[in-house]
């Protein structure tokens, strides 16, 4: 049965523990994960990360459910926080989308490669998974354990004008970060990102996308995800 269900985190732990004794809401939520197309990806009313920011409260609104979306034979994840591509990349690779010691293609404003508070994960347990997920990993520091666990064998890293210049011809996981399209990354042309974005997705068969609610507006980012898959054409 699946574990995402729609709940609230309440302690300080996982993405809830940044700025928690500092903030006045103490709680954030993880929506419930759907079957779906990029339809049911839309803004929820739920905070899902809050944070103090040069002294302002910042309750992040993200989307209302998570959604796998099936296109083309491809196994597509689309959430808000990023430290939940953990999971899904190992439900995934249960479910035999990808082979085990694949490349991480991992495209991102931020490199995410903090190191967790542990390893003390069972990758065979799926609730343990989970726990995992959401009380340990946050949103910076869920690629450190997938290369421990030897999900995958190494991680490539676009964050730069260079980096969407990479190419390769083997396996791999494709992993996005919607902030990639935030202000900040700008200097980057946006034709040039989505047309990379695009050709690393007609050759992978796994891809996770977080909509980064922090980090980058949601309606934006959500403008952006059905843009890069030319949604308006093929539904």
């Amino acid at each position: 049965m699946e574990n995402y269900k729609g709940f609230y985190i309440k302690r300080p732990v996982g993405n809830n523990i940044f700025s928690f004794y500092e903030r006045e809401n103490k709680e954030i939520f993880v929506p419930k994960l759907i079957n779906g197309n990029l339809d049911d990806v839309f803004v929820g009313d739920e905070i899902v990360f809050n944070e103090i920011d040069e002294g302002v409260e910042v309750r992040a609104k993200g989307i209302k459910n998570l959604v796998r979306y099936k296109l083309n034979n491809k196994d597509i994840y689309i959430f808000d926080n990023h430290n939940h591509a953990f999971y899904f990349w190992i439900k995934s690779l249960k479910e035999n989308y990808f082979n085990k010691g694949c490349l991480l293609v991992h495209i991102d404003q931020h490199k995410d490669t903090r190191e967790p508070n542990n390893y003390e994960v069972d990758i065979d347990d799926i609730n343990d998974v989970f726990r995992y997920t959401n009380e340990v990993l946050n949103v910076g520091s869920f690629i450190k354990p997938a290369l421990n666990k030897k999900i995958f064998k190494d991680v490539v890293i676009i964050d730069s004008s260079y980096g969407f210049n990479f190419d390769t011809d083997e396996e791999f996981v494709l992993d996005i970060d919607l902030d990639i399209f935030s202000r900040d990354m700008d200097y980057i042309p946006y034709n040039k990102k989505v047309d990379k974005i695009r050709s690393l997705i007609n050759k992978s068969k796994t891809i996770t996308i977080a909509t980064s609610p922090y980090f980058i507006n949601q309606d934006y980012a959500i403008k952006v995800l059905k843009e890069i898959f030319n949604y308006d054409i093929i539904r």
